[in-house]
């Protein structure tokens, strides 16, 4: 009878289906994002930090070694978060400068709404979007919004948001004898100066992440005892890289790389990203790439506007070979880098060399740690590479990550990466042609520009010649320039290309002379970016006159990153004459009301402090 039912097995077969593939449900998605950490923690294999609810979580899921926010700061971050588009691809990779996003752009919950989910953020923001762009995008939003709160039968995608590691945290000293790590056993790198404010702040920040994990243990504690943990894929990411000075900021491993743990659930599997949990995942992440990763996971099609690629999910993608960052205004101070990160080594590109790294940050510069390293540089008590913090920047900056992770040892000139640099280089103009860089605009300029649209739109209207200002910057930037070619762009009608013109120049230096008459033709012209620039380099070369008169005009803008422009320079040219300090007493009266991201006033409130001008005796209020 056995032999019997051998035989018509396969004859069976034919008229029996096979069963149908389980359709599962959707899987709920819990966000738990810290800010301000580089991936300080044991599974990062950082003996010094006290992680055990990290480490856990990286033992049940999957820990990706090469995850990276695109921009060393928050808000720009948060806005490519929430966009799926490059925060300087929409014209907004300044600090907090809530300009308009295009309408062509979704958040992502809009995406997760439409599928179902009930949507709830505990509790950032932050996105750098005008405001009144993101109501309504929660279902809860709030210390109290929750997942528990959702209907009954809806999936949920809730966010949990910790400040405890946030630069903040090194404002207020904890005594010594409370701290839990030993700042004699910090680990410094080479680039920090050996002070016992620098290990204090060392020492308090590893206490600060490990409060941060307990706090995370108990969001996964109470994930588990709702009974949802098994429905529920888990992404744990840091913001952004940080605290200290020289990683939050800047675009470098230490600014830019972020702890990034995914936990997915058995029933889930199909989503493993490698064979089994506990694996270690290779492949360069990016924040770019959340937004169709999300979308990945749930199934809905991802728009071809997105600029990230999915690392989980039926549209997973093929390895990428590069990860891309940028750094534009930081608070009160310009500053425009770009970065490009492949396995292996990073490349830097500075538009703006002329400024030193450790311009001086108003909120930076809270931190005991930066201060005693500005003091011990100014005393000569700084090695060549501590000093490096406080000089210009090199126009390219190229970094073995593998055999330098603190990226000190610069082969950019290094006749053996030659070929890497070039390529990389390449992929760095490519990134920023694909992605239609809004930041080779400069930001007053581009303010003017987008009055009635967009930086995502005007971007792609058909008025801007990208490839002709990346020329120009490439070509400003460039070594040995002939000044005659920088200012013929000083004559266009395009007051973005006679910014990189001005720009050239300014590099340039007392080799721009035989130009004097554009500069001032420039400086007398216009009122703000070009001029501005113009204005910095009449200045450097004598002609302080013409330059003073662009910067009293640009102070009386309408335009607040003129003004923010022109105090910069004012500063770095240091400009302390009676009539200036006048025009800056005048413009902090015009402006009013003091707001924390009036950039403007934070860098009056600096000139204030440096020319020792006390505003309350001039009826001003700078206690914001």
């Amino acid at each position: 009878m056995r032999n019997l039912c051998l035989l018509l097995l396969p004859f069976l077969s034919l008229f029996c289906s096979p069963p149908e593939e389980v359709e599962l449900p959707l899987p709920n998605i819990l966000w738990i994002t810290s800010e301000d950490n580089s991936p300080f923690a044991g599974c990062y294999g950082d003996d010094f930090a006290t992680t055990p609810n990290m480490d856990k979580l990286a033992a049940e899921g999957f820990l990706y070694t090469h995850a990276y926010a695109n921009a060393p700061v928050c808000a720009p971050t948060r806005n490519t978060i929430i966009t799926g588009v490059y925060a300087n691809s929409g014209g907004h990779e300044h600090m907090r400068s809530y300009y308009d996003k295009s309408s062509l752009v979704k958040l992502y919950p809009e995406y997760l709404k439409e599928a179902g989910y009930y949507c709830t953020n505990s509790q950032k923001e932050d996105f750098n979007i005008n405001p009144e762009l993101t109501a309504n995008t929660w279902d809860e939003l709030g210390r109290d919004a929750h997942y528990k709160n959702r209907p009954e039968g809806k999936p949920f995608f809730a966010i949990f948001n910790s400040t405890i590691s946030h630069e903040s945290s090194l404002h207020k000293r904890t005594p010594l004898e409370e701290l839990r790590h030993n700042p004699e056993e910090v680990s410094l790198p080479p680039y920090h100066p050996d002070t016992p404010d620098m290990r204090h702040d060392w020492a308090q920040y590893y206490d600060k992440v490990e409060d941060m994990d307990t706090w995370m243990g108990g969001i996964l504690k109470e994930l588990e005892e709702s009974g949802e943990k098994e429905n529920t894929i888990i992404f744990y990411y840091g913001d952004h890289g940080g605290v200290l000075a020289r990683s939050k900021r800047f675009v470098y491993e230490s600014g830019t790389q972020v702890p990034f743990i995914v936990h997915i659930p058995e029933k889930y599997k199909h989503l493993y990203p490698a064979e089994k949990p506990g694996s270690k995942v290779n492949r360069l992440i990016s924040f770019v790439d959340l937004v169709p990763t999300l979308l990945s996971i749930i199934g809905v099609e991802i728009p071809e506007y997105l600029q990230g690629h999915a690392f989980l999910g039926k549209q997973k993608t093929a390895d990428p070979e590069y990860a891309f960052m940028f750094r534009g205004r930081m608070d009160e101070r310009y500053d425009m880098s770009r970065a490009v990160r492949d396995q292996k080594y990073r490349y830097i590109k500075n538009y703006m060399p002329y400024r030193i790294y450790g311009q001086f940050i108003d909120y930076l510069w809270r931190a005991p740690s930066i201060r005693s390293w500005e003091a011990a540089y100014k005393a000569g008590d700084c090695n060549d590479v501590q000093s490096i913090f406080w000089n210009t920047k090199p126009v390219e900056e190229l970094y073995d990550t593998e055999n330098d992770p603190w990226e000190v040892n610069n082969l950019a000139g290094d006749p053996a990466y030659k070929e890497v640099l070039e390529r990389m280089r390449a992929a760095n103009r490519d990134w920023i042609m694909d992605v239609k860089d809004a930041g080779f605009i400069p930001e007053a300029t581009m303010v003017d520009l987008t009055k009635d649209t967009t930086p995502y739109d005007y971007m792609r209207s058909g008025e801007v010649d990208l490839t002709a200002l990346v020329d120009a910057a490439e070509y400003a930037t460039n070594p040995n320039p002939d000044p005659q070619k920088l200012a013929a762009m000083l004559d266009s009608d395009s007051p973005a290309l006679t910014y990189w013109g001005a720009t050239g120049l300014l590099i340039l230096g007392e080799k721009s002379r035989p130009v004097l008459a554009n500069l001032k033709k420039l400086a007398s012209d216009q009122e703000h970016n070009g001029a501005i620039v113009a204005a910095e380099c009449l200045y450097l070369m004598g002609e302080k006159e013409t330059g003073k008169q662009t910067l009293l005009r640009a102070l009386k803008s309408e335009n607040p990153f003129a003004r923010g422009h022109a105090l910069n320079v004012v500063d770095n040219v240091d400009d302390n004459s009676p009539e200036m300090r006048q025009a800056v007493v005048d413009m902090v009266k015009m402006v009013g009301e003091f707001k924390s991201h009036n950039y403007d006033l934070r860098m009056s409130k600096f000139l204030f402090a440096k020319w020792d001008i006390d505003p309350q005796s001039l009826g001003i209020d700078m206690n914001w």
